[in-house]
């Protein structure tokens, strides 16, 4: 059971809140095991909209697995943001140093940097006060124009609605990118990746739509890559036609055929498993290829398209 502890302070934007934590309760129904817990320095926390929260003043027990997540909080600037005790900067960097991870939204970054935690990585912020967090943590790599960015377990997000974003990721991570995808289906909002790395997910990079047939028609693309799929199969197992789920799959997802869904699924783990030295022929028959060829043909063309080169 893994735990997820957000830190409220007082001013705390209801939606840096509400968004994360519904991602996460979302993944309980589903299964996935997570327990939500909210901790403050006062027992009531007033929140920017006027909706007052009640929260546990003591931290629970926390390991490795487990998570903190600070939202942000109103303020046009964040030399005036609210004061939090040494006590609960020791806990966030404490956790760190154990092995956890800890994530903030918007002007919550300015906790993290507090607690030492941005000193020599990346992170990002609302675009308002990212000039200001750059001045106030030299040490830091503001990156903008990101929806968040993760580095070596702090993970920060840009303005209110990316603490969904942030939240997306972090069970994309755990548990795989068709569990968020699901998970976003779930809570109707666009399944997206925009950090500083695997930006380009197939999975999450086509999900960008509300057509319940291709993302049925997707989940067991995802769940079954490696194994034949052919096209009057998957068609059946969602309920229309062989054209009509051509039709359909092309306009959500830009054009791709299943096929070449399925082909995109596919290269890209096989990058994954030769990024970690598997030869080209052991990775292309764990992801299903009968031999080499096809998937050296992909890569091929995926190096030419990558160049800006016509395949």
């Amino acid at each position: 059971m893994s735990r997820i502890v957000f830190f409220l302070v007082p001013g705390v934007h209801l939606l840096d809140l509400a968004g994360p934590a519904q991602v996460f309760s979302t993944a309980a129904d589903f299964g996935h095991p997570y327990t939500l817990a909210y901790v403050a320095e006062r027992s009531q926390v007033r929140t920017a909209q006027g909706l007052p929260l009640v929260a546990d003043l003591d931290w629970p027990e926390l390991g490795p697995e487990d998570l903190i997540v600070v939202p942000g909080w109103r303020s046009t600037a964040l030399a005036d943001s609210p004061a939090i005790g040494a006590d609960s900067l020791r806990v966030l960097a404490d956790h760190h140093a154990r092995g956890g991870t800890v994530a903030s939204v918007c002007a919550a970054a300015e906790a993290l940097g507090r607690a030492g935690l941005l000193d020599g990585r990346r992170c990002t912020t609302h675009h308002d006060v990212q000039d200001e967090l750059a001045r106030r943590h030299p040490r830091a790599t503001v990156v903008r124009d990101v929806l968040y960015t993760s580095d070596d377990r702090v993970v920060t997000s840009a303005g209110i609605a990316s603490g969904i974003d942030l939240a997306l990721h972090l069970v994309a991570v755990r548990h795989g990118p068709a569990a968020a995808a699901r998970v976003a289906r779930d809570m109707v909002v666009y399944a997206r990746r925009n950090g500083h790395e695997a930006q380009a997910s197939t999975m999450l990079r086509h999900r960008s739509h509300l057509d319940d047939t291709v993302h049925r028609a997707q989940d067991l693309l995802d769940a079954r890559y490696a194994e034949p799929l052919p096209l009057p199969a998957l068609a059946s197992a969602v309920g229309v036609s062989e054209r009509t789920l051509t039709r359909l799959f092309g306009r959500a997802t830009g054009g791709l055929t299943p096929l070449r869904y399925q082909q995109a699924l596919r290269l890209e783990r096989a990058e994954h498993l030769i990024s970690h030295g598997a030869t080209v022929e052991g990775a292309a028959r764990a992801v299903g290829f009968d031999d080499a060829r096809m998937l050296r043909r992909l890569r091929s063309r995926a190096s030419l398209v990558g160049r800006g080169d016509r395949p």
